[in-house]
């Protein structure tokens, strides 16, 4: 009896050792609704301020757009001060498209909607993750 009880304990043990080096830190959803058609995904990156508009953030999801709303997570997210960019790639190319003026031809959006003329600052944009999740959402 007492191996059976032996076995349990250790099998519920690294149970929960499993579930807590799953979750490594927060999780932050985002939600765009309104968006202008179904055509091509939604582009989400995760920035630091060393990596916003210089590329490739540090976490990035390409979401299927589904009756003009997207929802999308970034998992295991470290405390510390983010901005999120996104963009709808309505022709599916994985960059932003611009008009010959330098003007965006496909709409975008940033971290606590602070959209100015010109592009997003990380200033405006950032927002910090502590010790709990975080559900946001972006305006293009």
């Amino acid at each position: 009896m007492k191996t059976i009880l032996s076995i349990i304990a250790l099998a519920l043990s690294l149970n929960f050792i499993n579930a807590q080096e799953i979750k490594n830190g927060q999780s932050i959803t985002v939600t765009i609704n309104k968006i202008s058609n179904n055509n091509g995904n939604v582009l989400l990156s995760l920035h630091t301020k060393d990596t916003f508009m210089k590329g490739k953030g540090i976490q990035t999801i390409k979401s299927n757009i589904v009756d003009g709303k997207i929802t999308a997570t970034f998992t295991n997210v470290t405390p510390g001060t983010y901005a999120i960019l996104a963009l709808h790639d309505a022709n599916g190319n994985n960059t932003m498209d611009y008009e010959a003026n330098g003007m965006p031809k496909e709409s975008y959006g940033a971290s606590n909607n602070s959209m100015s003329f010109g592009p997003p600052e990380f200033d405006s944009a950032k927002f910090d993750v502590t010790h709990e999740d975080i559900d946001m959402t972006i305006i293009f």
